[in-house]
């Protein structure tokens, strides 16, 4: 008769770990608790304060992950800045409703808990909330054996934001004769890697050994946190949109009222030279408009006199500039002309 004992760790589920790590979070978020006076991590729930500045607050949820992203970042056994990512592609949504990122919580799901990977992970993801001044409150480890094959996991984020009503950005404040301005993205962001892997596949192309691709693909989302919500609070923008999966013919749409068309010249398009690089990998035009941001990372519509006050906001890297206008219409977008590759 086999006397040996079943236990959870036998099965691939180390708690000790698990628990080593949430100390660790513990530790790393205490000295970012600029705004609760709340002890989260380690508990059942988070509990945040609305601040006091906001008298008719509304509530904005938004969820997000990296996607295949990881897969690039496993082969080249660098995490450090997957949790910048994270962030970002959850706070830039909030703020296409001029909402202020509040709080933040991540679910990490693994194979297997490695704690210097996890670490990694979590100080990018506290590194992303300070720059969205917003607080990691929160979040779920999941160590599942056999759901994963070995190193594999994956990441989701989730944060909340708020704003006042009369601070609310909504489709109606958008104009006929508003132009359209084109924040420079930093990249590639996190969007379309299952594409760019499967050329890379196609091709044979090794990123351990080409120093460009090497330090594009990895490059993290702009977090445009600070400077949008600075041009919402000078009443400074009519709408935005966040260029995400779908690239900027799919999002723009998005904020665009009835009756009014977005009208994108797409030769203005400031395309950096990752998009460039993987057009050339025999990928057509419209196929890179609909997947990638092609170096728009955020758009915001306003009315022509605001210009130089939106300017001086931002740094020369990410200064906005115009590629379109709002006009009547029923296709809520026209794309004219082509990008300049």
């Amino acid at each position: 008769m086999n006397n040996k004992k079943f236990t959870y760790q036998k099965s691939g589920v180390n708690i000790t770990l698990a628990d080593k790590f949430v100390d660790f979070i513990s530790k790393k978020t205490s000295k970012n608790r600029n705004r609760s006076k709340f002890k989260n991590i380690g508990g059942f729930g988070s509990v945040s304060e609305i601040p006091k500045k906001f008298k008719n607050p509304k509530i904005v949820a938004s969820t997000d992950g990296v996607g295949t992203k990881i897969e690039i970042a496993n082969e080249l056994n660098k995490f450090d800045t997957l949790g910048i990512d994270l962030v970002a592609m959850c706070v830039n949504d909030l703020i296409v409703q001029g909402a202020q990122p509040l709080i933040f919580l991540d679910y990490i799901s693994t194979n297997r808990i490695k704690l210097k990977k996890l670490k990694s992970i979590i100080k990018g993801i506290t590194i992303g909330c300070r720059m969205a001044e917003c607080e990691l409150v929160g979040g779920e480890t999941a160590e599942m054996p056999g759901t994963y094959g070995k190193d594999k996991f994956d990441l989701a984020g989730f944060s909340v934001g708020i704003v006042d009503n009369k601070s609310l950005i909504a489709k109606n404040k958008v104009k006929k004769n508003n132009i359209i301005l084109a924040i420079p993205s930093s990249g590639v962001h996190s969007n379309g890697y299952s594409l760019i892997r499967h050329i890379l596949k196609k091709k044979k192309i090794k990123i351990k050994k080409n120093s460009f691709l090497k330090k594009e693909l990895m490059r993290p989302t702009k977090i445009y946190v600070k400077e949008v919500l600075k041009l919402n609070e000078k009443k400074l923008i009519n709408g935005c949109a966040n260029i995400t999966g779908g690239g900027i013919i799919d999002n723009i749409k998005r904020v665009i009222p009835n009756g009014l068309c977005a009208d994108i010249d797409l030769s203005k398009i400031k395309v950096k030279k990752i998009f460039k690089w993987i057009k050339n990998q025999n990928v057509d035009e419209l196929e890179m408009l609909k997947t990638f941001n092609c170096g728009v990372g955020f758009c915001l519509i306003t009315d022509k006199n605001n210009l130089k006050g939106i300017y001086k906001f931002f740094s020369n890297e990410f200064k906005p500039y115009p590629i379109g206008k709002i006009v009547a219409g029923k296709t809520k977008a026209k794309f004219n002309d082509k990008i300049t590759w």
